[in-house]
């Protein structure tokens, strides 16, 4: 049993009605409850299953899945209080590449998702064990189980030979798999939130007659926020706590609450979390801090085993304000504005802070959820969440930490392309999560990780609260620009030169007005205009003219956006009102973006109302204007461009690596650093071009094959090597620009003695072409998984540190960025005079890379250093890979935290 996901560690999931199930391997104990699952199904099903109808089979189906472990077998039950309610096996019969499978599911549990979940986890169990293809035999009229197969999501092949049917499914990890389980998983989470956000019955337990208690705070905030549906208090000691009417225990509820508000001592938050279950409550709201790791685990067991979801604990509360729901079960100040902006936080501070500004603001909220600890309702399930509610068109995130950064990944890309998704991208300054290992991992920082995961999702990140409702004003109010070129008018110089430097400083273009439209200003602007870009239009500007002014930039093909600074001047035509009045009565005219910057303005950003029932948001200073702008414009151009896929790649021969590394990691239990023939070797598995090279571990053998890899110069390198040596370069262990023999041998001695007794042996290769020395590596982080990195090679790869960094898999967009963001990205594309190096070759360098991290989860980090690019290819000088032997969890697998 090598990991969790070949040992299948018990895990819970979600069926498709929103039950949790715990997923597990089967064990010899479970034998009585697989002959009462197969005795308690009907004849007819016993027949679909096995066939025909024989106890027989049910005791040797229940032998078998109950035995003793065998290589090749793998035998997961569905189990609920206790009971099973499915089995899903697969046995190789000693094949190892195909496996067959049967699937069985309780009598009254079909329908429910119990034989689908189970598949999934057989199918990642069956992948990490080398196994490519599922074959089942059925009985042509079983179309239940035909459809399952069918919906997973894989291809699946069908033979009709008489009554049966002979299935071949494919177990090809293909986006079209992950995205039919992102739809299932989806579907399950939405079923579990619902008691939690739109309940029929709460009950507060801990909701005391002291003022000043949390409990009551929430069973006030609940009563006065105008709470739909039944609402009860729990206390010993009252029958009534602000006329809501009382019991003394959960249990002595009238009726099961389906949302739980828990606000007592944390010592007896364990206790209420069992009796919460017991009593039939389907998700529990813990806002109690304090509680330790075993009182969690507790609360936590209870919330798996009753079928409960989880809030907090430590948190402020949940908010709905949907009208046929109106929940308000926090402790905050006053009542959240309704809305449309979906937020999650994982600090309350933070949390009062969104909800007093999205009411300031007038956007409002739909749903709010402070996640406190998290230890079980995340990002990824309100995103879902968010994405169905029928409401919700902006979403706010603040989250310390990620559960399942990948599940999480994808889920953001889909969300995102249907609102913005913000956050603030908290704990950035965290620069060196280890030690420096490698080039890779010196480069890997959290930061980077965090950034990657955000752009490739098309998530805003922001750095502040306040930036983030910079950029929450325009997404909300106004359209997307087409572009990232700003016109700016103002009615005072100063203004538009800080708001010039502004745009330019947040990666705006600031172009100057063509001449039609400069004839087109002048025409309407009083006399002493400037028409550059900004455009002054003058102290003595009038409303009109001002406004006219305004109709012509925003209808212009040469603007993607109107950045407008007003400043109050005396003696002046119009007052600052009238102005702002022309801003707003001229927005949604050229359906493009228009933002105003008011230097008196007291607040940092407001919504103005403006024509046609729209807003126009205005700041007080012109960088907030350009960096909300700069966001709207990353976002436009992340929505322009189609989703990004993974590339096929031919010629990769995945099970030779797989089978590499397990060599390796048999005989190296703790992991390590590949010797030179391994590491070429594993690369060749993934058709990774590298230098011609030759291992000599002897003078003599150096010498011949220096003779044999001189290239028409006559020149060749050596490099020395000993267990665990990372920069070469650093250590002074590459020789360069060997021209015969004799500097061979010299050169070879010289190793021997700088290594002191330790050289094993050195790597001869021909001198290299000239090139642009660039660097690649991946390095597999323990919450994020394989992080591909690219940028500046060479010895001064860590001091330039000009890389950049995206997570596997890569798409072709990924790699697209990967290339070119690195400021050394101009000189790998070309231009005066110089020819660009073989783009496409880099790019099947990076997908194959990423391709091997996917495969791979024993990777730990590799690294190629120097990866040299001329016009004619790309290929490896040097290479460094380190495996170990921990293997993750499938990171797309259905499962609750």
């Amino acid at each position: 049993m090598k990991d969790d996901m070949v040992s299948h560690v018990p895990v819970h999931a979600l069926l498709t009605d929103g039950t949790t199930v715990c997923i597990r391997s089967a064990r010899p104990d479970d034998h009585p409850r697989v002959r009462r699952l197969y005795g308690d199904m009907s004849p007819e099903n016993m027949r679909l299953r096995f066939f025909a109808v024989s106890p027989a089979s049910a005791a040797a189906a229940a032998d078998r899945a109950c035995g003793p472990p065998r290589p090749g077998y793998r035998a997961l039950v569905a189990e609920r209080h206790g009971h099973l309610l499915g089995l899903a096996e697969y046995d190789t019969g000693g094949s190892g590449a195909e496996a067959e499978i049967s699937v069985a599911v309780a009598d009254g549990l079909h329908h429910r998702g119990v034989g689908t979940l189970l598949l999934e986890h057989l199918v990642s169990a069956a992948r990490a064990e080398g196994v490519t293809a599922f074959t089942a035999d059925a009985l042509n009229e079983n179309h239940a189980m035909l459809e399952v197969f069918a919906d997973l999501g894989l291809r699946t092949a069908r033979h009709f030979d008489g009554p049966e049917v002979h299935c071949v499914i494919a177990l090809d990890a293909s986006d079209t798999y992950l995205s039919a389980v992102d739809e299932r998983g989806r579907a399950a989470d939405i079923a579990s939130l619902t008691p939690l956000l739109r309940p029929d019955t709460v009950a507060v337990v801990g909701a005391g007659r002291r003022p000043g208690s949390v409990g009551r705070a929430i069973l006030h905030h609940i009563r006065t926020g105008g709470f739909t549906h039944r609402l009860f208090a729990v206390n010993p000691a009252a029958a009534s706590v602000l006329a809501v009417p009382s019991c003394p225990s959960v249990s002595d509820l009238p009726v099961p609450p389906d949302l739980a508000v828990v606000a007592v001592p944390a010592a007896a938050v364990p206790a209420v979390a069992e009796e919460c279950g017991k009593s039939g409550v389907r998700a529990l709201l813990v806002v109690t801090a304090g509680l330790d790791a075993d009182q969690s685990r507790v609360v936590l067991a209870a919330c798996r085993s009753h079928d409960m979801r989880l809030v907090g604990p430590n948190c402020l509360g949940i908010s709905n304000t949907e009208p046929n729901v109106s929940l308000d079960a926090t402790f905050a100040a006053g009542h959240p504005r309704p809305g449309t902006a979906g937020v999650a936080v994982q600090s309350g501070g933070v949390g009062i802070a969104l909800l007093d500004g999205l009411s300031r603001l007038g956007i409002g909220v739909s749903s709010f959820v402070s996640l406190g600890d998290k230890y079980d309702v995340s990002g990824n399930d309100l995103l879902q969440w968010w994405e169905s509610d029928g409401r919700t068109d902006l979403a706010l995130l603040h989250l310390e930490s990620f559960g399942r950064p990948r599940a999480f990944s994808r889920t953001a890309r889909r969300v995102t392309r249907r609102m913005p998704v913000l956050t603030v991208d908290a704990g950035r300054t965290d620069a060196g999560r280890r030690a420096a290992a490698s080039h890779t991992a010196a480069a890997a920082t959290r930061t980077m990780t965090r950034q990657a995961l955000f752009t490739q999702a098309g998530i805003t990140a922001t750095h502040s609260i306040g930036e983030l409702f910079e950029a929450a004003a325009l997404l909300h109010a106004q359209p997307l620009p087409d572009g990232s070129r700003v016109v700016i008018v103002t009615n005072a110089g100063g203004a538009g030169v800080l708001a010039a430097d502004a745009c330019a400083e947040a990666g705006l273009s600031v172009p100057s007005p063509v001449p039609a439209l400069a004839d087109d200003l002048l025409a309407v602007l009083p006399d002493g205009a400037a028409l550059d870009n900004p455009v002054d239009a003058g102290a003595a500007v009038t409303e009109d003219q001002l406004s006219a002014c305004l109709d012509r930039v925003t209808r212009s093909r040469d603007a993607d956006a109107v950045l407008v600074a007003l400043v109050p001047t005396a003696p002046a035509a119009a007052t600052g009102d009238d102005l702002v009045r022309a801003v707003t009565g001229v927005v949604g005219r050229g359906r493009k973006p228009v933002v105003l910057v008011r230097l008196e303005q007291a607040l940092p950003v407001e919504l103005l109302p403006a024509s046609e029932d729209t807003r126009v948001p205005s700041y007080a200073e012109p960088g907030a204007a350009a960096r909300a702008l700069a966001h709207a414009a990353r976002r436009a151009a992340w929505l322009a461009r189609p989703a990004g896929t993974v590339p096929a790649l031919p010629d990769v021969e995945t099970e030779r690596a797989r089978h590499l590394v397990d060599a390796y990691v048999d005989a190296h239990p703790d992991g390590g650093w590949l010797e030179p023939g391994e590491c070429a070797d594993l690369l060749g598995c993934y058709g990774i071009p590298q230098s011609p090279w030759a291992w000599a571990d002897t003078e003599d053998a150096a010498v011949l094959a220096a003779q044999r890899l001189r290239g028409p110069d006559g020149r060749v390198v050596l490099k020395g090597h000993r267990p665990g040596l990372l920069h070469k370069s650093s250590r002074r262990a590459v020789l360069l620009d060997l021209q015969n023999d004799a500097q061979v041998r010299a050169a070879y001695r010289d190793l021997r003695v700088r290594f002191a007794g330790r050289l094993t042996g050195v790597v001869v290769q021909p001198l290299a072409d000239r090139g642009i020395e660039l660097f690649a590596g991946v390095v597999q982080d323990d919450v994020f998984g394989p992080l591909v990195l690219f940028g500046s090679g060479g010895t001064a790869t860590e001091v330039l540190a000009d890389h950049a960094a995206r997570l596997a898999p890569l798409t072709d967009h990924d790699v697209h960025d990967l290339i070119t963001a690195p400021r050394c990205a101009p000189l790998l594309l070309g231009g005066e005079g110089r020819a660009p190096v073989h783009l496409a070759g880099l790019e099947q360098v990076l997908l194959r890379l990423s391709r091997m991290a996917s495969d791979l989860p024993q990777l730990a980090e590799s690294d190629f250093n120097p990866l040299l690019a001329t016009p004619g290819e790309v290929s490896v000088l040097d290479a460094r890979v380190r495996v170990q032997p921990r293997r993750p969890r499938d990171p797309y697998l259905r499962r609750l935290r």
